[in-house]
Parts: C-alpha cells; sequence; structure tokens
C-alpha cells in the first residue's frame, strides 16, 4: 500500500531532503510551503499523514492543525525549532500525534512515519468486526467513529486509540507509561505528561462533565480506567 503524505516548510533544503527520503521509502509526497497552501493541498489530496512545520509566514502551523482537526483525524507530525515544553505541550493539545525539533534526522522522520501509519493501519483492521457501547457512548471501529446519543464526536486518532483501548479492557487500570508504550510505541520520546493531555482532550469531548467524568476514572496513583456497563455489537 502507498501512503500519501503531506510535507509542509518554509524552508527548501528541509522540503528537498526529507521529500528525498521518503520517496526512497516509496511515500508520494505532496508539499507546501506555506499554511494556506497546505490548507489547499490537505483538502484535495486527502494526505494519510502530514508533517507540518509550526513557524511559517502568513498561517502559522499552529493554525493549519487547528483548521484540520475540526474536521479530520490525519496523524499529525510537528516541527519547530522551538524546543521549550509549552510549545510540545501545545501541540499535543491540538492534536498532533507527534512532535519534533529542528535539526533532527529525516532518517528519524522517516521511522516515526512508519511507525505511525503502522500502528494507525493495526489498529484499522484490530477488531473491525464489532462495535462497542457503553453508556450512553457507541464505539465503531470499523469508520473509527463516536457517537453519544446519535450525534457524533470528533476524535483525533490519538484519542479514538485511547478510547478503544481502554474500552476493550472496562475496569482494567492502565498506567501512564503503560498508555504511553501501547498508544506512542516505545522509541516515543515524550513524557507522561502526553498521556495526561490525551486524557483530559477526551473527557472533554465524551464526558458530559469533564470535571467529574463517567467514564474515564482516574486512579489516584496508578493511571486511569473506562467504568460503565458495555454491550458488544
Amino acid at each position: 500500500m502507498s501512503y500519501k503524505i503531506l510535507l509542509v516548510d518554509d524552508e527548501p533544503n528541509i522540503i528537498d531532503v526529507c521529500k528525498r527520503y521518503l520517496e526512497l521509502e516509496g511515500y508520494e509526497v505532496r508539499t507546501a510551503n506555506e499554511g494556506s497552501d497546505a490548507l489547499k493541498v490537505w483538502r484535495q489530496e486527502k494526505p494519510d499523514l502530514i508533517v507540518l512545520d509550526i513557524m511559517m509566514p502568513k498561517v502559522d502551523g499552529w493554525k493549519v492543525a487547528e483548521t484540520i482537526r475540526l474536521m479530520d483525524d490525519v496523524p499529525l507530525i510537528m516541527l519547530t525549532a522551538l524546543g521549550q515544553e509549552k510549545n510540545r505541550l501545545h501541540g499535543l493539545t491540538i492534536g498532533a500525534d507527534d512532535y519534533m525539533t529542528k535539526p533532527f534526522s529525516p532518517k528519524e522522520l522517516v521511522l516515526r512515519i512508519r511507525n505511525i501509519l503502522k500502528r494507525s493501519t493495526q489498529q484499522r483492521n484490530r477488531d473491525s468486526s464489532h462495535d462497542i457501547e457503553i453508556g450512553d457512548l457507541n464505539i465503531h471501529q470499523l469508520n473509527r467513529q463516536v457517537t453519544r446519543k446519535g450525534e457524533r464526536i470528533e476524535l483525533t486518532v490519538k484519542e479514538f486509540e485511547l478510547l478503544w483501548l481502554l474500552a476493550n479492557h472496562p475496569l482494567q487500570v492502565f498506567s501512564r507509561s503503560q498508555l504511553l508504550e501501547k498508544i506512542w510505541g516505545y522509541d516515543y520520546e515524550g513524557d507522561m505528561n502526553t498521556v495526561n493531555v490525551h486524557i483530559r482532550r477526551l473527557r472533554e469531548k465524551i464526558e458530559i462533565d469533564p470535571s467529574s467524568p463517567l467514564y474515564i476514572k482516574t486512579v489516584w496513583g496508578i493511571g486511569y480506567k473506562l467504568e460503565g456497563s458495555q454491550n458488544e455489537g
């Protein structure tokens, strides 16, 4: 299967080098050098993954990512020359799947893309024959949709993977390190706060009152579990 990658950066040398590495791996590569062009290419090409620089003229990467996340759960890898913790956390908050700080190795970028696409494909194929109902939530594995009382809830790739994992193991407590390993993989260089950010975002979307969650419960000192009566379809 040939995957389509959208590579967005305002530095031509980064575009050229990364494009060559990705094409050698068999990926189709589309490029853009600023935010508004990136959004046009995204709408026209429907890429399987986007590598997105943050610091760009006119429309920056934050705005591009926020716009895309309103309508699409395509995996996002954010690139930036800024190494501050707040920028990385902001990327995770708006739904980025991974984060790389410049300068970076094109080989590492290829490896991260490969791993994200592999996990995303495996997740789509795993247990695709059934859906799960928990309380008012309906989790549809085949089309990766979540609804509450018939109303669709838009989740990012990682948010859905977190919810699906917890829903398939009701009442089982997962530590933050276990969730980091299972959802992001051994090679992910993030920290435990990555899990906290995604759990918070997930609660904001699926819980009626995120401050008093019905579904995703915190087990203090350990991690998280999912509660609620479950029916499989």
